[in-house]
């Protein structure tokens, strides 16, 4: 698309879809990727396994639930995560200032537009800035939530009052969790505790992205998000818990993935693909629309420090298992760039 003095969050209300009621949408948000036939199928319903972090700690489960870790990321690269110690009304306050925020008028969320020249922070209804690919169904708002130095105040919202309190505590409260989970799949695979603790490394990147899908008049034309894997390390999605859309790719077939309340989908990322030279897998996964109702998550993203060189941890490698990866460094520099043409840049980093 070219550019315009237009912002993306201005075009979020002006576009004519977002009135359900009218049957035809653009020509732009009209989706043609090879999985475009399957959007509006009736696909089954997949039990992603669940992992309870509680079991994790605990001295008469902890070896059995590491091994199941190991399985389940192994086998599918992601997995509902229950028992993770955030209480369920806090994440209910965590979501509801999403909403509200999503509830505004346009003159107010428009305060908080993304800058397309200078980044993806802000309020915006799409990421794509070429012409290649269709426009997702979405309103976001994206938001760099650590380090301290990197956060962009300009982009948080004031209204609702709350909001930047309770997203700097979600925050924090994250930052805690993925470090427990870092050291949790070392000791999965036997390995020294801190290991993917430590080349994930200090000053690492927080992104929070509050994603509304609004209603579709035509679910069958147009997508929530594309097919994708995350450049993250993890990425931790918080799921409306009335309205499915997320769906997941699984020996080279889309399965719905179920809403389990206050449970959050946990999704290995590229770069911890990279780590584990290859034992836990970045799965491909979408998010489909909904003609009558929408849907709200939030996805919080962590990846490495963008100065920390990525490459498989000590132990991963060996005669059985040659290395299979490269070393990367910033490895989501490149991340858009090929999500922009619909293309996987792991490959990138395969040796």
């Amino acid at each position: 698309m070219a550019k315009s003095s237009t912002s993306p969050a201005q075009e979020v209300e002006t576009l004519p879809p977002k009135k359900v009621q009218e049957k035809e949408i653009p020509q732009k948000m009209i989706y043609k990727g090879s999985d475009a036939g399957s959007l509006d199928t009736c696909l089954p319903l997949i039990d992603i396994p669940t992992i309870d972090f509680g079991l994790l700690t605990s001295p008469e489960s902890s070896a059995q639930e590491h091994e199941k870790l190991r399985s389940v990321l192994s086998s599918w690269g992601c997995f509902q995560a229950i028992n993770h110690g955030i209480e369920p009304a806090f994440l209910d306050k965590v979501k509801a200032v999403g909403r509200q925020f999503f509830a505004l008028p346009a003159e107010e969320k428009n305060k908080y537009a993304r800058d397309i020249a200078i980044g993806f922070e802000g309020y915006a209804n799409h990421i794509i800035n070429g012409e290649e690919q269709a426009f997702d169904w979405i309103d976001r708002l994206y938001l760099i939530t650590g380090p301290e130095d990197r956060k962009q105040l300009k982009f948080w919202p004031e209204n609702p009052e709350s909001f930047r309190k309770i997203l700097e505590e979600y925050n924090a409260k994250m930052v805690k969790l993925n470090e427990f989970l870092l050291k949790a799949i070392a000791l999965a695979l036997n390995l020294e505790e801190n290991c993917f603790l430590d080349m994930y490394g200090e000053e690492a990147t927080m992104i929070a992205v509050y994603n509304l899908y609004p209603p579709c008049p035509r679910p069958d034309l147009a997508i929530g998000l594309k097919p994708h894997a995350d450049g993250t390390a993890f990425t931790y999605l918080l799921q409306d818990k009335d309205v499915e859309g997320l769906q997941v790719l699984k020996d080279n077939q889309w399965y719905r993935v179920p809403v389990i309340p206050e449970a959050f989908v946990i999704n290995v990322g590229d770069q911890i693909e990279i780590m584990s030279n290859g034992i836990f897998k970045s799965p491909i996964h979408r998010v489909v629309t909904d003609s009558e109702r929408g849907r709200m998550s939030l996805a919080v993203f962590c990846l490495p420090n963008p100065n920390q060189e990525v490459g498989p941890v000590n132990g991963v490698v060996n005669e059985a298992r040659p290395r299979l990866y490269k070393t990367v460094k910033d490895y989501t520099s490149i991340f858009y760039s090929y999500f922009e043409k619909g293309t996987r840049p792991i490959e990138s980093a395969k040796i």
